[in-house]
């Protein structure tokens, strides 16, 4: 009987540890599939707003840090359609005219081929609660030239917020350790660049 019962203590026992030791390897995979998951959620958005930006400082000359007006360009705003033509009056046919025929509403010549695309939803944070990513836009100087700049970012504690806790730290703190920004961001404050840190 004693035996019996030991032997029922032992089974249980290895049964915890074989199901501990499961979770210390499943643990870190689910999480690392979430990051990815939520991860290239984030960067569609990303190269979304990147897209809008530079569409709005190609007929602005600057980009905006407000996503009210980034919205009302997609929505209302028009992009010239040019033809290039030869100038008749050059006989070495070098010069052109550039003529505008017409013009396309900005969401239809950017988004037009995605489907459910939200206007409304482009300045949130993916896999949150309506949490807003953080847009600045300026203008710095190099070379004694000043260049318009912007950067979108979203923090990891805002991505990955509702995973384990304490990986969410973890990862956090091993982007800090290689100065690096802990989240997904695109452009910069502080150079010309447009690219997503994720590139």
């Amino acid at each position: 009987m004693v035996n019996n019962i030991i032997k029922v203590v032992l089974l249980v026992i290895i049964i915890i540890l074989a199901y501990l030791v499961f979770e210390s390897v499943m643990g870190p995979v689910r999480f690392n599939q979430q990051v990815e998951k939520r991860s290239n959620a984030v960067i569609q958005n990303l190269k979304d707003i990147r897209t809008v930006e530079m569409t709005y400082k190609s007929i602005y000359g600057n980009y905006t840090a407000s996503f009210d007006t980034l919205i009302a360009f997609l929505k209302t705003g028009e992009i010239p359609v040019i033809k290039m033509v030869p100038d008749p009056t050059d006989t070495t046919f070098s010069k052109t005219i550039r003529d505008t025929i017409g013009f396309i509403p900005v969401i239809d010549s950017l988004f037009k081929n995605k489907k459910d695309f939200n206007v409304e939803h482009i300045k949130y944070i993916p896999y949150t609660d309506n949490k807003l990513f953080e847009l600045n836009a300026g203008i710095v100087e190099k070379g004694g030239v000043d260049v318009n700049v912007f950067e979108v970012t979203s923090h990891y504690k805002d991505i990955l917020h509702g995973l384990d806790e304490q990986m969410v730290i973890n990862l956090i703190a091993s982007k800090e350790q290689i100065e690096r920004f802990p989240g997904l961001k695109v452009g910069s404050m502080v150079e010309a660049s447009t690219d997503g840190n994720w590139e």
